[in-house]
């Protein structure tokens, strides 16, 4: 009995110290953790817990130390990865023309898989045990270069030398949608329900960031609530930036736009409209780890935002609206005069008038960019 006691206790010993040993390890990396990428992280918190479960089993007591701090570092990194998102779409919003761009095949590809849960948003698979081995040092050093990276790309991103290079989405240019020969497929429009929706780089780029923040849930479920927090954050500030740049003509101070033309109001429509439609998506693929008694927060706050966007496309609409009633009033007061001349003895222009090509041209602006699907 005495030799199986002080057997017992040495196994606690040891397990107490492994768990020290590891937690240093894991303090002296702190910094670095919540710059990885999300592959690069999930190797070293799927090692922390495979440890931690092992150590727990063999020793018979919690790990709640580092437990804790793996549970802190967790948090880290979906606060760093959400800062570094909201520092990018706050600069491309800034620089945002409000021109239509070609929709390349993957962003169609992620609207796709958000209303299945059975496959990867981005095709991005769990790491594997066999792959824990890898992360040697030359792996740690080249994440330490790509979080540099990416902290220059933010600092950058806040000051005015930011170059459209870093803010546009990778595969919208010409030259980026040719790889190694091959020309990517691109459309015109997103489909989302059977509807095509016109897109603007800042919506791609969202989009985009969406479906990152959805593998972050999947692959750290227990983190779940924290990711739709950010979330809820990032679509609250597209909303009302995207609503002080177009319908508060913000954009004509912050990237050069000479005027907010109907062109500028119905692509912001249709940006508005895509989100307002991804949103129950969205809702539906991040809820699925989050626990019953969590989800009505969190489900009033999206709703908000639900309701938010409604407003602002039914404000765009309006304005919309009004911008043709305008037009409409305008050309009819010019009509009493022109009639005059019509059917005259000298009416032998075969080219049409003036007045019929501004009508025309005005009418073909509102027609080339349809600001509501539904109407």
């Amino acid at each position: 009995a005495d030799v199986l006691r002080e057997s017992t206790e040495a196994v606690f010993a040891a397990c107490d110290a492994a768990h020290g040993r590891w937690a240093k390890l894991l303090g002296v990396r702190a910094a670095l953790h919540p710059k990885l990428r999300l592959q690069e992280f999930l190797i070293i918190y799927n090692i922390t817990e495979e440890f931690i479960a092992a150590t727990e089993k063999v020793g018979g007591r919690l790990g709640y130390n580092i437990r804790g701090i793996l549970q802190q570092q967790s948090k880290q990194f979906v606060e760093y990865q959400h800062s570094v998102r909201m520092a990018k779409i706050k600069a491309v919003l800034d620089q945002e023309t409000w021109i239509a761009v070609d929709v390349p095949e993957e962003f169609q590809a992620i609207v796709l898989s958000l209303s299945s849960t059975d496959f990867p948003v981005n095709g991005m698979e769990m790491p594997s045990n066999d792959n824990n081995s890898k992360l040697s040092e030359d792996g740690v050093s080249t994440s330490q270069e790509s979080a540099h990276s990416t902290e220059n790309n933010v600092e950058n991103s806040n000051g005015t030398s930011t170059t459209s290079n870093e803010n546009k989405v990778e595969s919208t240019s010409q030259t980026e949608n040719s790889v190694a020969g091959h020309v990517r497929p691109v459309a015109q429009t997103i489909v989302l329900g059977g509807v095509g929706y016109h897109m603007v780089n800042c919506g791609l780029i969202l989009l985009k960031m969406l479906s990152e923040y959805v593998d972050i849930s999947k692959c750290l479920p227990s983190l779940s609530f924290e990711v739709v927090q950010r979330v809820v954050e990032i679509l609250k500030h597209f909303n009302t930036r995207t609503c002080q740049l177009v319908l508060g003509a913000g954009a004509m101070q912050v990237s050069g736009l000479k005027s907010i033309t109907s062109k500028h109001l119905a692509l912001a429509s249709q940006i508005i409209s895509f989100v307002h439609s991804l949103i129950p998506d969205i809702r539906r693929v991040l809820f699925l780890k989050i626990p019953e008694a969590r989800k009505h927060l969190l489900m009033s706050e999206l709703d908000r935002v639900t309701q938010d966007y409604k407003v602002h496309r039914d404000e765009i609409h309006t304005k919309l609206v009004q911008i043709m009633r305008e037009r409409l009033l305008a050309n009819l007061r010019k009509l009493p005069q022109i009639v005059e001349s019509w059917n005259g003895p000298d009416d032998n222009d075969s080219q049409p008038s003036l007045f019929a090509k501004a009508v025309t041209k005005g009418s073909h602006l509102l027609a080339s960019h349809p600001f509501s699907n539904t109407a």
